[in-house]
């Protein structure tokens, strides 16, 4: 995993220890599907293949942690998702997911 770790360091200052062992978990299951890099920018950390960014990290809360994935249409079946929302006048519809544990649903 390639990561700016000056500019990441910053994201994760402070954060409970909850939010750190489900930011960790987050990035290494992307890592089993393949290679990814952290891109902290300035109020979100972009998670990226080597193609494209593909999820923003917005929120590092203190029992959570807030990601935004990008998708060409909506996924309203799928109940990982708290909020679909189309980008204006873009074909882009972030789907917002919160991850609030590591464990499975069944």
């Amino acid at each position: 995993m390639d990561t700016n770790t000056n500019n990441l360091s910053g994201f994760l200052t402070e954060k409970s220890e909850h939010t750190l062992v489900l930011f960790h978990h987050f990035v290494s299951e992307f890592q089993k599907i393949g290679e990814v890099t952290l891109q902290p920018a300035k109020t979100m950390i972009g998670v990226a293949n080597a193609h494209k960014r593909i999820a923003w990290i917005t929120q590092l809360g203190k029992n959570f942690i807030h990601v935004v994935f990008p998708f060409k249409q909506p996924y309203p079946d799928n109940v990982c998702f708290q909020k679909i929302a189309q980008v204006p006048g873009d074909l882009q519809f972030n789907h917002h997911f919160r991850m609030l544990t590591k464990r499975r649903r069944e």
